[in-house]
């Protein structure tokens, strides 16, 4: 059990390393770059495409989309109006690592792009655990899912600075309580910023928009875009 830790310390400080280097890179660009992290089928993929869609054209984009085993995520991005997408399949690996991510970004011409997502695989646990380099984790929740998974995997909402709460259209046909979830989620985290929203319907999606131009912004300036005081 010693043995095991060790090699798992190790493999994570080399991938402390990397996402440093990756850091290093993207900051020198002043692209900021966002973790977005979830269980499978919350909608990841289809926030990346109302995004691309709606602001696609006055917010430059990059995407690179993890996945088990297809590319399918990346062409669906790719079709919402991405020029700029990547995809890394793990073959198997729950989560994805800083090398992956390193690998990608040391060929994609990032100069000319304002805003970097990398979309994780779908998985609660195991991305928690891996910084890619990223300003911040965004944590997605889906109104189909369980309100109480915060409490189940805190280590993701611990570590992540935002949480979108997706499917708010599907409110009321299950029993998941958007003031029991908010209120798990900051018991966790008290600093987390929360937005809801619709991929569906569009609503809730212009504080989305928001919340990204004002950090793209911030970026830009040099100047902190994590809110210390959210919640």
């Amino acid at each position: 059990m010693e043995e095991r830790l060790n090699i798992q310390q190790k493999v994570l400080s080399e991938n402390d390393r990397l996402a440093a280097e990756v850091r290093s890179r993207l900051h020198e660009l002043r692209v900021l770059t966002l973790n977005l992290v979830s269980s499978p089928g919350s909608g990841k993929t289809s926030l990346l495409e109302r995004t691309m869609r709606d602001i696609g054209n006055t917010v430059r984009i990059a995407v690179v989309a993890g996945d088990v085993q297809t590319e399918n995520d990346a062409r669906r991005i790719t079709r919402a109006g991405g020029t700029v997408v990547r995809p890394i399949i793990t073959n198997g690996k729950c989560h994805l690592d800083a090398r992956m991510v390193l690998d990608v970004v040391a060929n994609i011409d990032l100069h000319e792009a304002d805003l970097l997502f990398i979309e994780n695989v779908g998985n609660l646990v195991c991305p928690s655990s891996y910084d890619l380099g990223e300003d911040m984790k965004v944590v997605l929740i889906s109104t189909t899912e369980g309100d109480d998974k915060p409490l189940k995997y805190p280590g993701m909402f611990r570590r992540s600075s935002a949480m979108v709460i997706n499917k708010t259209d599907l409110l009321g046909l299950s029993d998941f309580d958007l003031q029991a979830v908010t209120r798990n989620a900051l018991s966790i985290n008290g600093r987390l910023h929360i937005m809801s929203l619709s991929c569906r319907t569009g609503d809730g999606l212009d504080n989305w928009y928001a919340w990204l131009r004002d950090r793209v912004d911030a970026k830009k300036r040099g100047e902190p875009v994590i809110d210390e005081h959210a919640g």
